[in-house]
């Protein structure tokens, strides 16, 4: 068996058991990356050296008897969460070269089990974007079919697990960047609770909507990845300070289960194949015990174009830092405004200077109460909808996205189309909840399809333990084949 093709699971058994070391696993998802990067560019940064030295060390704890479940397993994370002494730049321009002084806690914790980082993965800049193809370094191809996206904003972190250029990785949602990429290349996506997991250190796009998350092969790897970084970080003012629910042993089986069908998620707009597929699986679900039910959120409807008022106004706000004066680009001026100017004009793509300037204007005299404020009154609807809808059902249902994986290129002249991508996964960061994207299938042309699951807010063990009903029930997706990624 080619050492890349193990689900993390499998991996850690035949550490324990002597079988592979630390460093060979390493070596073989190198080694895959250097047939694939060249099409896939799924990486910005593979940290040679460091990963190495932490494989070494990680070999050198399992001998003294150190058994972390992601001791040793290879990993990637987005280029948008801190790493010292390793380039992070958010696929801009505008942060081109930056060295950060510290590691995002989630780096930390990753380091602290013994995770052998590999490197960078590739994002839409500033994680703006659904395709992966706002990166100012160039896009991210879907394993799967190297002329069509992989999603995004995660699309590297989402491409490197498919392609095995890694056992498991990380990406931030904001709108779906972690479900959408998952959906797109046959894996499973998970974005936890807002505050699980401690966003100290990863670069902010919208802080009250941004939420770090695993992805896997399995249900029980994007367990293992969740468990390893949850917990409540004190330099994180957001971050929950209550119990972690830990899910790598959450009960699985549909039985019983209340499993609520989303009516604005599930019908119009949705391809004809998603909505087969995902209709074959509520029926197993139901064939293996669960309650179907139909269930009405009425705002949902909105949450797109809440969504595009309320992140675009923090992102306004959070980008204001790229100044040219602190850290990262600089293009000279005559004075203090015009050089400020032009480094954001040189260092901001066409995506991220679109949402700044839609940000700035619906924060603008005249036009807050108008436009941020009634998003902000439409968010509360959701939140207050999506309680009444977990009074019918224990968890919620829908396909993750409307489409399979599109051509490069198929969106980026309609902007409005690109954001409809994304018009599944959005309530869930307005509401907060956790939610995740499991792979049930594929199309005509053997693109993976998603599958999403919402369940109230620190209820990720119910979650999880509907993952794995659903990964039970689903139709098998392949794993794309080395000779298909290396074309």
């Amino acid at each position: 068996m080619n050492l890349v093709d193990l689900t993390i699971a499998d991996a850690r058994r035949m550490l324990q058991q002597g079988e592979t070391t630390a460093v060979e696993l390493l070596e073989a998802v190198v080694d895959r990356a250097s047939l694939t990067e060249a099409d896939l560019h799924a990486y910005l940064t593979i940290d040679h050296d460091g990963a190495a030295r932490a494989a070494r060390q990680a070999d050198e704890r399992r001998a003294a008897g150190d058994d972390d479940p992601l001791l040793g397993i290879p990993v990637a994370v987005k280029d948008n969460m801190t790493t010292i002494g390793v380039p992070t730049t958010a696929s801009s321009k505008v942060l081109d070269g930056y060295l950060p002084p510290y590691d995002a806690t989630v780096v930390k914790r990753l380091k602290a089990a013994g995770a052998v980082i590999v490197g960078k993965t590739n994002l839409d800049e500033f994680a703006m974007g659904s395709s992966t193809e706002n990166s100012a370094y160039g896009p991210t191809r879907n394993p799967y079919d190297s002329s069509r996206v992989p999603g995004g904003s995660s699309g590297g972190s989402a491409a490197a697990v498919a392609a095995g250029s890694a056992l498991g990785s990380y990406g931030s949602d904001t709108g779906g960047s972690i479900r959408q990429p998952a959906a797109f290349c046959g894996l499973v996506g998970m974005k936890p609770t807002y505050g699980l997991v401690s966003r100290y250190g990863l670069i902010a796009f919208a802080s009250s909507l941004d939420q770090i998350g695993p992805f896997g092969r399995t249900v029980d790897d994007a367990a293992l990845l969740l468990d390893a970084v949850s917990g409540h970080d004190p330099r994180d003012a957001t971050s929950y300070s209550g119990e972690t629910p830990k899910v790598a042993d959450a009960d699985g089986g549909a039985g019983g289960l209340r499993v609520g069908v989303v009516r604005e998620l599930s019908s119009q707009g949705i391809d004809d194949s998603v909505a087969d597929a995902f209709s074959r699986t509520v029926d197993r679900l139901s064939d293996a015990g669960a309650n179907v039910v139909e269930v009405s959120v009425p705002a949902a409807d909105l949450a797109l174009s809440a969504y595009y008022l309320i992140a675009p106004a923090e992102c306004s706000a959070n980008l204001a830092r790229f100044d040219g004066v602190r850290y990262g680009l600089r293009v000279e001026g005559d004075t203090v405004e015009s050089m400020m100017s032009a480094t954001r004009s040189d260092g901001f793509g066409p995506e991220v200077t679109r949402r700044v300037l839609l940000g700035t204007y619906a924060l603008s005299a005249g036009y807050y109460d108008a436009f941020y404020g009634q998003a902000q009154r439409v968010r509360t609807m959701i939140i207050r909808e999506f309680e009444s809808a977990y009074g019918r059902a224990d968890v919620l249902v829908s396909p993750t996205t409307p489409t399979t994986a599109f051509e490069f290129g198929a969106k980026t002249a309609d902007p409005l189309s690109m954001y409809m991508s994304d018009v599944c996964t959005i309530p869930s960061n307005l509401a907060g909840h956790p939610s995740a994207s499991v792979p049930i299938g594929v199309d005509e042309q053997g693109l993976p399809i998603g599958f999403q699951i919402m369940a109230p807010a620190l209820e990720e063990r119910l979650l999880f333990r509907v993952m794995r009903a659903v990964e039970a029930v689903a139709e098998p997706v392949p794993r794309p084949t080395f000779a298909e990624v290396a074309t």
